[in-house]
């Protein structure tokens, strides 16, 4: 049975071409999710005033790839010491966060965040929080770095 993941780990162009190549990663689009307004545009996103972040959702064959390798890459594409940045990018649409989708991958996420602060040996700020309601980017947004042949966010 086909599952749903959503994280966010900063610019989510780079965080959808990390996942898109997963075997068993079966689509990802890339959204807002987490804040208070409904239908927001990528530009309302951007003025820090939505609660919304940068996310991925993900759907995925859990026989194929599991929940915690998904987490496992979800952690190595991104610094989650940082509050609400990544690299240049700095605003909460930015924060990691972890949106999950039952109590299962709630669980599966806190044992993994606690790996994380092992790694790292200092404060991860990576909210895991439920799933909420997901708004679809524009349509430009969608496989961004594939349509424009671009290997990663730098600019």
């Amino acid at each position: 049975m086909i599952q749903k993941a959503t994280f966010g780990a900063g610019c989510f162009w780079g965080v959808e071409a990390s996942f898109q190549k997963i075997k068993g990663v079966t689509s990802t689009t890339v959204g807002y999710m987490g804040g208070k307004t409904k239908n927001p545009t990528y530009e309302q996103v951007c003025t820090d005033k939505t609660g919304h972040a940068e996310v991925i959702q993900i759907t995925y064959d859990p026989l194929i790839v599991s929940y915690e390798k998904l987490l496992e890459i979800f952690w190595s594409i991104h610094d989650p010491t940082q509050l609400n940045r990544q690299g240049p990018d700095i605003g909460t649409q930015y924060r990691s966060v972890i949106f999950y989708h039952s109590e299962e991958q709630k669980y599966i996420a806190e044992q993994s965040k606690q790996k994380q602060i092992l790694r790292h040996k200092k404060e991860i700020v990576t909210e895991i929080t439920p799933a909420k309601e997901f708004y679809l980017a524009e349509e430009y947004h969608q496989k961004y770095l594939e349509k424009n042949r671009l290997f990663s966010c730098k600019k």
